[in-house]
């Protein structure tokens, strides 16, 4: 199945609701005034300056939202792994795919977009209605650093939420493997996702070794079916 790029059109439609609802009925989705909510405590936490958004997973590659800069950037605390099971999108019910979450402790590099102040809260709008599909994550400001280790700004950065349903942390590496290899929904493969976040670190010039690890053990369980 080719995969269905995520767009500003269809977020702004809530087109992705209705993908998902017809994919998981039983999947319960946030409504507009929960995922209201919860943007608007972001908002009143927000920390001086510029608004910033941390991009570890798709978002690197496919951002849909508008920015005015780009750079490579660390946070601590945290870091990248599949630990967020999918039943719609990357996954079947019957055959569940694996997305990335940030997930306690540890360290992550991915990139960071600064957002403009005209319009923010318009392109926050389309960020919750893809991130907060589902009650799967905790938005939070974090602290963004350079290469030399500098804090730079403070970002929106989607974490897991360990006590979710969606929580798929420490699956053993074999079924993280055979999740990836295997999955499919109706935005496509689990494993192109795998692949298209490995490819996009790499062009920033930061890859990930984790990353490069399960990509290269899936492309070896496809072969191998």
């Amino acid at each position: 199945m080719p995969d269905r790029q995520l767009s500003r059109a269809l977020l702004a439609a809530g087109g992705l609701d209705e993908l998902v609802a017809r994919e998981a009925p039983a999947l319960r989705l946030l409504t507009d005034a929960e995922r209201r909510r919860s943007l608007d405590q972001a908002l009143a936490a927000r920390p001086p300056g510029d608004a910033w958004l941390f991009a570890y997973g798709s978002l690197i590659w496919n951002p849909t939202v508008h920015v005015v800069e780009r750079r490579n950037a660390r946070v601590e605390g945290w870091h990248r792994t599949f630990c967020l099971s999918t039943i719609a999108g990357r996954g079947t019910k019957d055959r569940p795919g694996l997305m990335l979450g940030l997930d306690e402790g540890g360290s992550c590099q991915g990139i960071a977009y600064r957002l403009a102040e005209e319009g923010l809260e318009g392109e926050l709008e389309l960020l919750w209605r893809r991130e907060m599909l589902a009650a799967a994550y905790i938005p939070r400001w974090i602290d963004l650093l350079d290469e030399d280790g500098r804090r730079f700004g403070g970002a929106i950065a989607f974490t897991i939420d360990r006590t979710g349903d969606h929580y798929a942390g420490g699956l053993a590496d074999e079924m993280v493997v055979e999740r990836l290899a295997t999955a499919t929904g109706s935005l496509g493969r689990a494993a192109d996702y795998l692949f298209q976040t490995r490819d996009g670190l790499r062009a920033c010039g930061m890859p990930d070794a984790e990353l490069e690890r399960l990509a290269a053990a899936v492309e070896a369980f496809q072969a191998s079916a």
